[in-house]
């Protein structure tokens, strides 16, 4: 990508906005701006029984409690895996004794560059939760055949998780 003209005309605590000018073939220089974001995790905890554990908390972004999975940014250099184990028992008080990967996705690659790394928790074993002192949680314990309806009828709305419940759905027998 050719860009020219970057600069941060915001420093925030959790994103930056970069402006720059860049090349789009030969329609010229164009102005665009995007929110950098650090990255984050996302953990899908499947219970033995087949149960998974999502959580409660409100998003003033959308000024609503929303059902998620477990997750949080990536402090600099930390690895996803660790991350996401962290969050997972930060948040539920899970921990687990494996994580496979769901792959990654990109949450709006027309303005952010934020990357989410998403796992599949097994193996669980149930200690106490220590959210952060702002974070108000709820575990929520359900079948994971009910998450997957609630995620298709509208109830789950948060893209992360609906695509973890749909790629762990895949990968079981």
């Amino acid at each position: 990508m050719d860009t020219r003209n970057r600069t941060t005309p915001f420093t925030g605590l959790v994103v930056n906005i970069e402006q720059m000018e860049v090349r789009i073939g030969d329609k010229g220089w164009h102005t665009f701006q995007v929110v950098r974001h650090p990255g984050g995790v996302g953990v899908l905890p499947l219970h033995d029984d087949g149960t998974v554990t999502l959580i409660r908390q409100l998003r003033p972004a959308v000024d609503e409690a929303l059902l998620e999975i477990p997750a949080g940014r990536l402090d600099p250099g930390e690895e996803p895996s660790a991350c996401g184990l962290r969050e997972l028992a930060e948040e539920t008080g899970l921990s687990a004794s494996r994580l496979d990967s769901l792959d990654v996705i990109l949450t709006s690659p027309g303005v952010f560059d934020e990357a989410i790394h998403l796992y599949l928790a097994t193996g669980l074993f149930q200690g106490d939760a220590e959210p952060e002192e702002y974070e108000e949680i709820e575990a929520v314990r359900m079948t994971l055949d009910e998450a997957l309806t609630m995620a298709t009828d509208g109830r789950i709305r948060d893209s992360k998780t609906i695509i973890s419940l749909f790629r762990a759905k895949a990968l079981l027998p």
